[in-house]
């Protein structure tokens, strides 16, 4: 047994990586343990044949859906976690989407924007947010909805990509969905882990899974370590949990039902429930045009009759991403027509908090259940069918012509609301501070926290909740460091 470290974080992705570095920087001694490996530089991991088709970095292991039918939520464990294949588009919410909406079943923060807003600027310095300039194929086309169209509005997109990355074409057209190899991308592994391998009281465990977590004797609410699958077993004075809405809610059921809390707890009712994903659709728009654009994903547009939905392109798609999507007997030749001509969009409908939304344990059964039912969130799900119908009609007017394809249940990209942070111990898992109520020296720092995800992507507000809640705890971990040493 290790108990050197102030600190354990399960998992590497936004929330465990920012965790991390904060922590890190104050003094304190932390663990990081990552269920997966580092990923490989070889370029691999930029080959739409092995990321799409034969799908060799994502997980593999089987769920229920609400109906108890199989399907593989597309998860990454890797060090870095998602950010290694997320688009890197990093928005901040607004401040009125911190508020609640009960008409589109949304559930308030527990505090306004204004907390938030310094994390927010801490996390886009730390990932060296930027905007690039609006390429011509993307202006033209953003232009020709604001002129046909009412109420389009298009704004500038931050992202977190090296300023050089067009001086690399193979990584500027594989950014958004792939992991870089040369680090061009802003993720947790290259802007916040990397800093900190030399820097003395820090350590990574990879292929580390975190199976159960350790408590003080006589005490299940205190949480004092935790055990991996190999059985290592870690000790610290706090416990932060950055494996992502779909896991940390797990490993917090199976602790709470090991231990007898759930049955005395008021926040376990609440875990594992009020999933969110967005309402998520691609749109890709076929023209006779042949492009030119490299990067695409420059522009956010949003519509006046659409409060909760946003529409960003997608990354570059060519004849070898089209490729996966197409029948194998189809020939090359018909893939790199349509790729060339081809123009994707991504729209998104911020979806509402239901309690029957949920991620639950296996349980006793083969594999964990995500149950999850549109018709649960009403309001959503009818903005969304309209949203998309309006967009597809208006790329009619721009010329283009659309194929619609709905994501999948599968498609967790932007999971989160499963350990909802609230006030009442009643109706939410986390206080304002990521403390899990009734429990000591456990917190959560993933985006299974966000009572509300927006019209826009949530990976910047995840890096910024972990920066506020690691910013909490530093001066009394660091405190308590000095003197041990």
């Amino acid at each position: 047994m290790d108990d050197d470290f102030d600190a354990i974080i399960v998992g590497s992705g936004a929330g465990g990586g920012a965790a991390a570095y904060r922590l890190a920087t104050s003094g304190c001694r932390v663990l990081v343990l990552e269920k997966g490996a580092p990923l490989p530089h070889d370029g691999s991991t930029l080959d739409a044949g092995i990321v799409l088709s034969e799908g060799r970095f994502k997980n593999h292991a089987p769920w229920r859906d609400g109906d108890g039918a199989p399907f593989v939520p597309q998860e990454y464990y890797n060090l870095g976690g998602k950010t290694k294949w997320y688009g890197a588009a990093l928005l901040r919410f607004g401040s009125h989407e911190f508020a609640d909406d009960p008409a589109h079943q949304c559930r308030g923060w527990p505090f306004a924007y204004d907390a938030l807003a310094p994390y927010y600027e801490q996390a886009e310095e730390l990932l060296g947010v930027r905007r690039f300039a609006v390429e011509p194929d993307t202006q033209r086309i953003a232009a020709a909805f604001e002129r046909v169209a009412h109420g389009w509005q298009v704004e500038p997109m931050p992202l977190g990509l090296a300023a050089d990355i067009l001086e690399h074409p193979e990584e500027a057209v594989r950014f958004d969905g792939f992991a870089s190899p040369r680090g061009l991308k802003s993720d947790a592994e290259v802007r916040l882990l990397d800093p900190l391998r030399n820097r003395p009281g820090i350590r990574i465990e990879t292929n580390a899974e975190v199976v159960d977590l350790i408590t003080a004797e006589g005490a299940p609410e205190r949480v004092t370590g935790a055990i991996t699958a190999d059985g290592s077993r870690f000790t610290a004075k706090t416990v932060l949990l950055a494996a992502g809405a779909l896991s940390s809610p797990r490993l917090l059921q199976h602790h709470l039902h090991a231990t007898g809390l759930d049955a005395v707890l008021p926040a376990a009712q609440s875990v594992g429930r009020n999933y969110k994903s967005h309402l998520l659709t691609a749109v890709v728009g076929w023209s006779p045009r042949r492009k030119t654009d490299r990067l695409r994903k420059t522009v956010v547009m949003t519509s006046e009759a659409f409060a909760h939905s946003s529409v960003q392109p997608l990354g570059a798609t060519d004849g070898e991403i089209v490729a996966t999507e197409l029948p194998a007997f189809m020939p090359r030749w018909v893939a790199d027509l349509v790729g060339n001509r081809a123009y994707g969009f991504f729209l998104q409908t911020e979806d509402g908090s239901h309690p029957d939304n949920r991620v639950s344990a296996a349980n006793g059964f083969a594999s964990p259940q995500l149950d999850y039912d549109r018709d649960r969130i009403g309001p959503a799900r009818d903005e969304h069918r309209h949203f998309v119908r309006a967009f597809c009609r208006d790329l009619l007017r721009v010329g283009m012509f659309p194929i619609v394809k709905p994501i999948p249940l599968s498609g967790t990209a932007h999971a989160c609301g499963t350990l909802i942070a609230g006030n009442d111990p009643a109706t939410s898992v986390v206080d304002a501070f990521g403390k899990v109520h009734g429990m000591d020296g456990l917190y959560v720092v993933d985006g299974s926290v966000l009572p509300r995800s927006s019209r826009v992507n949530p990976a910047l507000t995840i890096y910024a909740w972990a920066l506020r809640v690691a910013d909490s705890l530093a001066p009394q971990l660091a405190s308590h460091s000095g003197e041990n040493r």
